[in-house]
């Protein structure tokens, strides 16, 4: 074996933390708390198997990418996950580690814009839906005020809400079969062998799911607002197998659907400024 396979071999987890331009990083990101973070992560691989079998760089590339968001990777606070996933490569099958954003990551982001003043997420039972306008997309809910026949009747969708301070608010509705329909195409783990979060956890997911399309489709968010930057680089690397944790545009992949496709943010600056170039190049060459 060459001292380079040595060198590889001994790449861990923990030495990747102990990496001086990696403390210097952690600490510039999270000053006293850093030694906490770290501690956190290799406790956090040390008890997971499948994590452990993981690329280490991928491993820590996700967990700083949590601590970039100041989102604890605590599995029982729901912000944020570090998930071990198999990814296929050029020379086979290899374990790499995923970021993932709870419903309640991208909540506390969203609030922490200073833009929102209220965000939920909710099941809608059956009869809960009481019109639906096709022409304005306003839906009016009727909901049920007894909580264990509530609980007795079937879920036949998921809604999520936002109001901003300043007037706005977005309703954003997805019935089971549009969740399923959505799982399918944007997981491929779960539409091979219907395995994964989709299968452990159908609620989260798709109370995760609504309120991701809710704030990507119809937020404020720019990426050159200071306020909603993170928000926007949640939205990038949820799901992502992270390269690069200092850059969320090319510095991601997503194995699980190949894709960005899941989301759209639309910076409203630049589509007005590129629109106005194609404008204004169509006129220099005489119209064409």
């Amino acid at each position: 074996m060459s001292d380079n396979q040595l060198e590889t071999k001994k790449v861990t987890v923990k030495s990747l933390f102990e990496n001086e331009a990696m403390k210097s990083r952690l600490q510039e990101i999270l000053g006293k708390n850093a030694a906490t973070f770290t501690t956190s992560v290799i406790q956090l691989v040390n008890q997971s198997t499948e994590l452990s079998k993981c690329d280490p760089n991928s491993v820590v590339n996700a967990a700083m990418v949590a601590a970039t968001l100041e989102l604890p990777l605590n599995s029982s606070l729901g912000f944020a996950y570090v998930i071990p996933y198999s990814q296929k490569n050029a020379t086979g099958w290899a374990q790499v580690a995923q970021f993932q954003l709870g419903y309640k990551g991208f909540k506390q982001l969203a609030m922490r814009t200073g833009q929102f003043l209220n965000i939920n997420q909710t099941d809608v039972r059956l009869g809960e839906i009481k019109k639906r306008d096709r022409l304005t997309g306003v839906i009016e809910f009727e909901w049920m005020e007894d909580e264990q026949k509530r609980l007795d009747t079937p879920i036949v969708g998921y809604v999520s809400f936002f109001q901003l301070h300043n007037g706005f608010s977005s309703t954003f509705y997805m019935s089971v079969e549009e969740i399923e329909a959505h799982a399918l195409k944007y997981s491929k783990v779960y539409a091979k062998s219907k395995t994964g979060l989709w299968k452990d956890d159908k609620k989260g997911m798709s109370e995760k799911t609504v309120t991701k399309m809710n704030l990507s489709k119809n937020a404020p968010l720019s990426v050159e607002d200071k306020a909603t930057q993170n928000l926007v680089r949640a939205i990038r690397a949820d799901q992502a197998v992270i390269n690069d944790f200092n850059d969320f545009n090319s510095g991601v992949q997503y194995p699980d659907n190949d894709s960005e496709a899941e989301f759209e943010i639309v910076d409203a600056d630049k589509k007005a400024a590129a629109a106005e170039n194609a404008t204004f190049e169509k006129l220099k060459n005489g119209g064409k």
